[in-house]
């Protein structure tokens, strides 16, 4: 999908081996790794590098992307704890969680790690708010913040090593999917869930400093849940995936570190992960230059609560709005060229329910001209059924059009006056040429817990995220983001 755009992303990400000190052994792995990777020891390489890849290996922009993905998902976390998903959720696992080991952002109750895990990740993924690695469409956060932050309750967790083990899973997850994508995504797979599964237990298994051979293992039983398909999209399903790819990755980690045996080639084998669910591996993608290229550097940020392939249109719509002081009653049309993509996953033209709007490009596009805004409470219950909206939404008209890339759209305003008002978008506020800033991260924070977690612990808790390299517990930071 974003292939005419990867010579470029991954230089922004590689640094000199001899500048980060990575260990020998990764060293030689990485610089072993040809062109075209043979389909053997993928599993056990990856595994020998998560177990020496240490925190002083990351460089100071890993490591502050690092810390940019944690105040994100905490954010997400907490703004989307109050849901009715997160309600449902909480009421029917309550009678079945263990012990009161981890907390519940935004909340109140405690469950055991493995659900705790869980309901966080579906809390940070309900409002389709949370982070996106573009060249997969992968949301890394979810998985793998959601189990390290529920496992740090459970033992001492440093900052140092908590923000190393989040790195180490946003890169293993990343790679992997790199490694199948797009073909895997195409035939209806969510890679969010099932590559995710594999950065979860890889960042539990580094915490619980599991052996190369228990780490092979982790991962080789992660590679036996995948989870998650597209056909979810619009429901409630769609953000248990990255819940359940958080608890399934515990799960995983911790049944390797009693020495619960899996294949050693999970990934790479023939009747294996990569070659059972995509048409495509490309295994270079997983070992190539590990410890100096880092995927987890181009993780980006959503300033529009919905799927990613809508945030062009929006952005040039409200770019529109308020320059001309639109309203709705004006518009006679929107024409809008678009990428197939735009159709394939946000084509629903009637939806009747927020999670459906997020996945509509006809009410995204509708409700950013009438509301200027795409945040939560523009794809509520409550925004889909607006009849300005409504009304406005079948004036919306996007085609399909060849030479629009996934990340640009092309937006016409016609209105009743004869006027035409036109924007392309060549990338959208919140992609890896347009990012979101450290303050608009903060703004976004701040809205999604207001009203959740009391104005002066907002600060508090942005701050021990900014901060957490420093923070002699990880675990302050989970149990500062529960509400009182």
């Amino acid at each position: 999908m974003h292939t005419d755009r990867r010579t470029i992303i991954q230089a922004a990400a590689v640094l000199p081996l001899s500048a980060i000190g990575a260990s020998t052994a990764f060293a030689q792995a990485s610089t072993t790794t040809s062109a075209a990777a043979p389909a053997k020891d993928v599993t056990r390489t990856l595994a020998r590098y998560l177990v020496t890849a240490s925190y002083d290996d990351l460089p100071a922009n890993v490591r502050k992307e690092g810390t940019r993905t944690l105040l994100n998902w905490v954010g997400v976390a907490i703004g989307g704890s109050r849901h009715e998903t997160v309600d449902i959720a909480v009421s029917a696992l309550s009678p079945f969680s263990g012990p009161q080991q981890a907390s519940l952002f935004g909340r109140r109750e405690r469950f055991d790690i493995m659900n705790a895990a869980f309901i966080n990740g579906v809390s940070s993924h309900i409002f389709d708010y949370d982070d996106t690695h573009l060249k997969t469409i992968i949301h890394p956060a979810g998985p793998v913040a959601s189990a390290i932050l529920a496992f740090s309750e459970m033992q001492p967790v440093s900052g140092k090593e908590f923000l190393n083990a989040l790195v180490l899973g946003v890169e293993t997850e990343c790679r992997i999917g790199n490694a199948v994508y797009p073909n895997h995504y195409d035939v209806g797979w969510h890679i969010t869930g099932t590559a995710g599964v594999f950065g979860a237990a890889a960042a539990v298994g580094k915490l619980l400093k599991l052996s190369e051979q228990q780490m092979t293992w982790a991962l080789g039983l992660a590679a036996s849940q995948p989870v998650g398909l597209r056909e979810s999209f619009g429901s409630m399903n769609k953000s248990f995936n990255p819940g359940r790819a958080a608890s399934s990755g515990i799960f995983a980690a911790v049944l390797a570190s009693k020495n619960f045996t899996s294949s050693e080639a999970m990934i790479e084998a023939k009747r294996g992960w990569a070659n059972t669910i995509s048409t495509k591996q490309d295994y270079n993608e997983i070992l190539g230059d590990l410890g100096k290229r880092y995927e987890a550097a181009l993780n980006t940020y959503k300033p529009f609560a919905c799927g990613i392939v809508m945030h062009p249109a929006i952005d040039a719509a409200i770019q529109l709005r308020n320059e001309n002081k639109l309203t709705a009653d004006q518009v006679e049309r929107v024409d809008l060229k678009v990428h197939p993509l735009v159709l394939e996953l946000t084509g629903k033209k009637t939806p009747q329910q927020g999670l459906e709007g997020k996945f509509s490009i006809y009410h995204a596009v509708a409700v950013a001209i009438v509301e200027g805004a795409g945040g939560e409470k523009q794809f509520s219950d409550r925004a889909v059924t607006d009849p300005t909206v409504v009304s406005l939404r079948s004036k919306v008209v996007p085609v399909v059009t060849p030479g629009i890339k996934p990340e640009q759209v092309d937006m016409t305003i016609v209105l009743k006056d004869g006027r035409q008002l036109h924007r392309h978008i060549e990338h959208a506020i919140g992609s890896l040429e347009v990012p979101m800033t450290d303050k608009q991260l903060e703004t976004k924070f701040s809205d999604l817990a207001d009203g959740i977690i009391p104005a002066v612990m907002i600060r508090r808790i942005m701050d021990a995220c900014w901060n957490v390299e420093s923070l002699p517990s990880a675990a302050e930071i989970a149990k500062m983001s529960a509400s009182a």
